[in-house]
């Protein structure tokens, strides 16, 4: 029988603190106002979290019949025919959720579903994988400012909204990009050019997370640099050692690389100007970290 620690090492939960500044960040972004709409998007993200984890399993399971032994699926202690039902659910509930957030924040979230479901059946494998998925997150980030601007006389809103956090969810989405190379060699190593592309990118993503919009002064230069520091750090070092080291196993580093994605939320919401956003952001840091030596992030 199946306990709830088989169910939360299924669903990542460690890794999951890495989705709820998603949506805040990207409506600070945007300029939209947070409400009831942001927090129905939020809980949209975290059910796309969710259902991608569990389809990620039951797709892999052959796969971790082999290298991954003692994962949920594998090990007997979920049936696959399970976890592909909660998938299912949690993806109609992320569309409910975002339906409940407008029509617009709906479209965003059928998307996400379709382009989910598209990498985990077929396109992980394939060199379209990371594009997918970079897609994903990018769409899973426009959740924010598309619910944040709400049902408008002005019809366009919604969509101004979007533009004004592109290049933030390009951010993220370039991030997700490379993170997903590196963790195709998760379990086999052997690799140092994907972690060699990660310490090439985080540099420059750190660059433009740093450079703000227009002149500010004060708290927020303090607080945008120090948690653009934070990112480029968490993310960086872990990839050292794979990149020095080929037969080394790049584990580390997608865990660093998920644990990297909380700072540079935080980054991209005080770049925004939305310094109590960030602040709550950075406290899911050590809470993630302490439930990751617990159930692994990967």
């Amino acid at each position: 029988m199946s306990t709830p620690r088989d169910w939360a090492e299924l669903a990542r939960v460690s890794a999951l603190f890495s989705v709820p500044g998603d949506v805040p960040a990207e409506a600070a972004a945007s300029g939209a106002r947070p409400g009831a709409r942001t927090a129905l998007a939020t809980g949209a993200s975290l059910c796309r979290y969710e259902a991608g984890t569990a389809l990620n399993d039951w797709a892999d399971r052959d796969e971790d019949d082999v290298e991954r032994p003692h994962r949920p699926l594998p090990s007997g202690r979920i049936a696959p025919a399970r976890a592909l039902t909660a998938a299912a659910g949690l993806t109609v509930a992320r569309v409910g959720l975002a339906l409940a957030a407008g029509r617009p924040a709906a479209l965003a979230a059928t998307a996400l579903a379709g382009t989910v479901w598209a990498y985990d059946l077929h396109l992980r494998q394939t060199p379209a994988g990371p594009a997918a998925m970079a897609a994903a997150r990018g769409l899973d980030l426009l959740l924010g400012p598309v619910a944040g601007a709400g049902p408008r006389a002005d019809v366009g809103s919604p969509a101004r909204a979007a533009r004004r956090a592109l290049a933030p969810a390009a951010v993220l989405g370039a991030h997700t990009s490379v993170l997903t190379v590196v963790s195709r060699n998760e379990t086999r190593g052997g690799s140092t050019g994907a972690p060699l592309a990660g310490l090439g990118t985080t540099a420059p993503l750190g660059t433009l997370t740093g450079c703000g919009r227009r002149p500010v002064q004060g708290p927020q230069v303090y607080a945008r640099a120090a948690l653009t520091g934070a990112y480029v750090a968490t993310a960086t070092v872990p990839y050292l050692h794979p990149a020095l080291t080929p037969s080394s196993l790049p584990q580390k580093a997608v865990n660093g690389g998920i644990c990297a994605m909380i700072p540079l939320q935080a980054a991209l919401a005080a770049r925004s100007g939305a310094l109590a956003c960030a602040a709550l952001l950075t406290g899911l840091v050590p809470v993630a970290r302490r439930l990751a030596r617990k159930v692994s992030l990967t």
